[in-house]
């Protein structure tokens, strides 16, 4: 008959309550490190929101410098993928001035352009923010060259 050790069958397994205690530290951790990351991750769109805006802005001042205008309220950042619908603003255009359609921004939601802009900038191009409501703070702040003030 073989000789077990009394260790070795010990050590065969975990306890219920070790688990519990790896599970209870894991919990901790993420605890602490989530929000963090969260808001690392609420930084980064904001970023990206003013990153798109410049892309943008300069496309459209790219346009302006072909056509000779800004594209029109109806015409929307629309105009700087896909020509415009005129036969005689096509035979301008120079695009497309975006190397893709125009994104949303980083809250899913459409960039707003309208013309003028505020403090005699001669168009806005913003994002809401995350609230999609003018005005706001942090992740909800209005993000761009805004419109001007109601």
């Amino acid at each position: 008959m073989p000789n077990r050790h009394p260790l070795r069958a010990a050590a065969a397994g975990f306890t219920l309550l070790e688990i519990l205690v790896v599970l209870v530290i894991i919990g901790l951790i993420a605890s602490l490190v989530g929000p963090r990351l969260f808001t690392q991750l609420e930084g980064s769109q904001v970023r990206v929101a003013e990153t798109q805006v410049k892309m943008l802005r300069g496309a459209v001042e790219t346009f302006r410098l072909d056509m000779g205008r800004l594209p029109s309220a109806d015409e929307g950042l629309g105009v700087l993928f896909s020509a415009p619908a005129d036969p005689r603003a096509a035979e301008r255009w120079r695009g497309p001035y975006l190397d893709e359609a125009v994104p949303l921004d980083p809250w899913d939601h459409p960039y707003q352009y309208a013309i003028p802009g505020r403090d005699g900038q001669p168009f806005a191009l913003f994002s809401l923010g995350a609230d999609r409501a003018p005005g706001g703070e942090g992740n909800n702040a209005d993000i761009g060259v805004l419109p001007p003030a109601s």
